[in-house]
């Protein structure tokens, strides 16, 4: 009976609630076997590789949050330096097959996005537009605290989508936007086309899902969540076998997306059901300045729709608009001359 009076007051459950018996995130850490020392450590072994000297540091901006920071910097005041826009999920690590091609003649900086990585994940806006703003607002701060006055943007997925929306504000800043596979560029198919291409396994797995975070499955499975990763994405450890013959990257991953999950909830409040952006950057890419010149960049096994790129030349008739396939060495050829880089570099191995 004493037990039955306890449940039935309201401050035995606000106990509960403090002492973390009933609180999610009290008990999600401690059953990922994860931290921010390991996150630090994998991301380590990503750089070990990067014969190119660099410097690592974190760039503080408002309400106490702090942006992690490589910088390759190159004596060379008269090259408009290089800053690179990791995609969802990832952080600076997974661009090291391309730093050490893409620093040859120019400073190139990489930066884990707010609520990503190892910088500050704070509680983001839970509205899209809002939320969209935030990252915009952060990518300014630290080009400030950084002391750029204008950058190639070169984005990867969401990256991509940032890059733009940070162009579309800041038009000043951006000499050239180069955008790799990126995503929430096309608006959500008519609900019958969709319904006509959509298996009903996944439409029923998706209302299932729809209350989760995109990522929860991996913090979820726990000490499992390494194999997971592993058995999805396959594809990682292939692509950077050149660097490492072990586990890596998928670690990297791992750690990257067991933490505090700041950026992805913020990241789920800007789609809709099965991944499509709120607000889709092909309804406001005809408004970017029509001096900041734009290439689209796909790869041979891309996964995002490749028609934004021929989409945005139509929207921005009077802009320079280049869409680049990376299906042959023609293509990589083209794409160094596009953007001044060596052929290697170009390649872009971690996006595509």
């Amino acid at each position: 009976m004493r037990i039955k009076k306890k449940t039935e007051n309201p401050s035995f459950y606000q106990e509960l609630l403090r002492s973390g018996w009933l609180s999610v995130s009290s008990w999600l850490p401690a059953w990922c076997p994860t931290s921010v020392v390991q996150l630090k450590e994998a991301e380590e072994k990503m750089l070990k590789c990067i014969k190119s000297p660099y410097h690592k540091q974190y760039i503080f901006i408002s309400n106490g949050n702090k942006i992690w920071t490589l910088t390759f910097s190159q004596n060379l005041s008269h090259k408009t330096p290089l800053v690179l826009l990791h995609g969802f999920g990832g952080g600076v690590g997974l661009w090291a097959l391309n730093f050490e091609d893409l620093c040859e003649n120019r400073t190139v900086y990489a930066f884990d996005f707010l609520g990503f990585g190892r910088s500050s994940r704070p509680q983001l806006e839970t509205d899209a537009e809002l939320a969209e703003n935030q990252f915009v607002e952060s990518i300014e701060e630290w080009r400030q605290k950084i002391g750029l006055d204008r950058m190639i943007l070169l984005g990867h997925n969401l990256g991509g989508f940032l890059a733009a929306a940070y162009s579309l504000k800041y038009p000043s800043r951006v000499k050239h936007l180069i955008l790799v596979e990126p995503w929430g560029f096309p608006e959500r198919p008519s609900t019958v086309e969709q319904e006509r291409s959509i298996p009903v396994w996944i439409k029923a797995l998706g209302a299932v899902l729809s209350p989760f975070n995109p990522l929860a499955g991996l913090r979820i499975a726990g000490p499992f969540g390494l194999s997971l990763v592993q058995r999805i994405r396959p594809d990682f450890k292939r692509k950077y076998s050149s660097m490492f013959d072990d586990d890596t990257v998928t670690e990297y991953i791992y750690h990257c997306n067991v933490q505090s999950p700041s950026g992805e909830t913020a990241f789920k409040n800007m789609t809709v059901p099965y991944g499509w952006a709120k607000r889709p950057m092909l309804q406001r890419i005809a408004y970017m300045h029509q001096d900041i010149p734009i290439t689209v960049i796909y790869g041979a096994r891309s996964c995002i729709d490749g028609n934004s790129g021929t989409t945005i030349q139509s929207l921005r008739p009077n802009s320079y608009v280049k869409t680049i396939n990376m299906t042959s060495d023609v293509q990589e050829n083209e794409l160094a001359e596009e953007l001044g880089f060596s052929k290697s570099s170009c390649s872009l191995k971690m996006a595509l």
